[in-house]
């Protein structure tokens, strides 16, 4: 009966033991994938809404009015879109540098989301930059072939990425030569 007893108690101190230890490495492990939580971190990357993918029709010309169209209001709501995460992102910062933290690492902490959204911001003004050179080129009736080598860039590519400017071809060829430049 004694050693039931010592079976008993040792599983249940083992048990015990896992548990600990999984918990242990559950908190280390999102401690180290967990990125800093911020209501403007931006939570896409690229367009963050659904579009109707544009359907072709059999002989359609490419690039046509309903296409130019089409991609023109895929462009003004990502825009519409980046804008309003810039204006929010100022607000906030706005407030929050009111805020006076008297801890050096919450201070430490409160610069460097600063710098993180920054950076977002930074990358997000140049694509607004990109978009706009888009629009430019559908009121110019250029948009849609590679400026490179001048072949239509294709329907799906555009929707994919709008303010592509070079087709599959020309974009990897540029690739290949930057990995060279590179290494």
């Amino acid at each position: 009966m004694g050693y039931k007893m010592n079976a008993e108690a040792k599983k249940k101190k083992s048990t015990a033991s896992s548990r600990a230890t999984a918990k242990t490495k559950k908190a280390t492990a999102s401690a180290e994938t967990t990125p800093p939580t911020h209501k403007s971190i931006p939570q896409h990357t690229l367009m963050p809404y659904k579009f109707e993918p544009y359907q072709t029709k059999p002989g359609e010309a490419y690039m046509n009015d309903q296409q130019l169209k089409h991609y023109r209001a895929i462009l003004e709501e990502w825009k519409k879109n980046l804008m309003q995460e810039v204006d929010n992102t100022l607000k906030e910062m706005k407030e929050e540098s009111v805020r006076v933290l008297a801890d050096p690492n919450d201070k430490a902490t409160e610069e460097e989301i600063f710098a993180f959204l920054l950076r977002a911001r930074d990358r997000e003004r140049k694509l607004i930059r990109k978009i706009e050179e888009a629009l430019q080129q559908i009121d110019d009736k250029e948009y849609g072939y590679c400026e490179s080598c001048g072949v239509e860039i294709g329907i799906r590519r555009l929707e994919a990425r709008p303010t592509a400017t070079l087709c599959i071809d020309c974009k990897t060829l540029d690739e290949i030569r930057e990995k060279r430049t590179a290494q």
